[in-house]
């Protein structure tokens, strides 16, 4: 990985990111700015990658070092880039080291915009954007929202977090594959259900293998859109996500979603019933009623059934208290599912909250695939390789 680093003051967040990527295996090279050099130091950056920093074009100890770092980067990411940055690059300036291997190589490169909001909004600097995407084909991270230099209020114009140029740099890295391209829709989450304003019907669904199933998918080069009851899950990088309350808001939201879809992951826990009535205001301790009556919500996925394009991959989740395959195969078929991933909530490490899952995975083609508890990373890496299978071939102007 190269890492370019640009004078601005989120520059102290590519400290950050340069730890984070040596830890998860990457040989991180540092190329400073003359300005960065302001902010922040190359000695710390050494310390954490190991690696020389490089910060000159030219050192007389490397002298073709823009061209030796251009051909050894798997990807070349620019954080924080700066308006000035953003203006040379798109003008093909080579007038500095970072420039010049911009110039040179043939890796991705990804561009994490950062700086005031007036300038971020500024017409050249959303010109340069365009030329950048557009033109030389460069991803470009959309700077965050919140709170500015000291005195300058709230705006876009932040460094997002560490972790999200993390993520956005594995979808850099993905080789192309069925997804890229593609539209995916992924629900998530629980539902609730008003009993009084203050009180719901929900179940103990946290989201996660929901969420899990839209970051990867979106990292395979997808276009996602993730329809989410209430979860206290941040939204994934990259992700449309649609946040509803009740199923029917859900069911409405999954149909509004599928025009164009490739493929629907179905992964939230609706809920099945609702109160016939919901009182106007808190029901007091006291009063507690009798009885409580029941309705049936909508089926989302049965409500999905016309508005499916053809050829969509439709993948639903049957949780049951034990390993009923015959219950799971009934929704494969009831439901015009292509498969079915079957769960026991009560089995250890594979029920709800928690972080890891024990699969089977059923084939409407008799297919039947048990996987080993994993983490819930894991089980979407697996779901997706099996719906990439499944994905017929991509029109040959996508």
């Amino acid at each position: 990985m190269l890492l370019g680093v640009c004078g601005g003051i989120a520059a102290y967040k590519a400290v950050q990111l340069a730890r984070d990527l040596t830890q998860l295996g990457a040989e991180v090279d540092v190329v400073l700015t003359a300005a960065a050099e302001r902010f922040v130091g190359a000695l710390s950056f050494a310390a954490l990658t190991g690696r020389s920093v490089r910060t000159d074009i030219f050192a007389a100890d490397d002298a073709l070092a823009h061209i030796r770092l251009a051909r050894e980067a798997h990807a070349v990411c620019v954080a924080p880039a700066t308006a000035d940055f953003l203006a040379r690059a798109a003008h093909g300036r080579a007038d500095d080291l970072l420039t010049a291997i911009l110039l040179a190589t043939r890796a991705p490169v990804l561009l994490c915009p950062a700086m005031n909001d007036a300038m971020w909004a500024h017409p050249q600097t959303a010109a340069n954007v365009r030329h950048l995407r557009e033109a030389l084909a460069y991803g470009v991270v959309e700077p965050a929202e919140g709170p500015l230099a000291h005195g300058e209020g709230q705006g876009a114009g932040r460094l997002p977090e560490p972790e999200v140029l993390t993520a956005w740099l594995g979808r850099v890295l993905e080789p192309a594959g069925p997804f890229a391209g593609r539209q995916v829709v992924v629900s998530a989450g629980p539902t609730r259900e008003s009993l009084d304003p203050v009180r719901v019907l929900t179940n103990r669904s946290s989201g996660r293998m929901g969420f899990a199933l839209a970051q990867a998918a979106w990292r395979r080069g997808a276009a996602v859109t993730l329809v989410s009851g209430p979860t206290s899950l941040p939204d994934p990088p990259g992700v449309n996500v649609v946040r509803v309350e009740d199923t029917a808001a859900m069911a409405g939201a999954v149909r509004a979603a599928l025009p164009g879809a490739a493929a629907l992951l179905m992964a939230a826990a609706p809920a099945d019933f609702r109160p016939a009535e919901a009182a106007a205001a808190k029901t007091p301790k006291d009063a507690v009623p009798a009885a409580l009556e029941l309705v049936a919500t909508p089926d989302v996925l049965v409500s999905t059934r016309a508005a499916r394009p053809a050829g969509m991959v439709t993948v639903g989740f049957a949780l049951q208290t034990g390993p009923d395959h015959a219950a799971a195969r009934e929704k494969l078929a009831a439901k015009g599912l292509d498969l079915v991933v079957l769960n026991d909530a009560l089995e250890p490490g594979a029920g709800f909250e928690v972080d890891t899952n024990r699969v089977e995975l059923l084939g409407a083609d008799g297919s039947q695939e048990s996987l080993p508890l994993l983490s819930k990373d894991e089980v979407a890496e697996a779901i997706l390789d099996r719906v990439e299978r499944l994905l017929p071939a991509a029109p040959a102007d996508a």
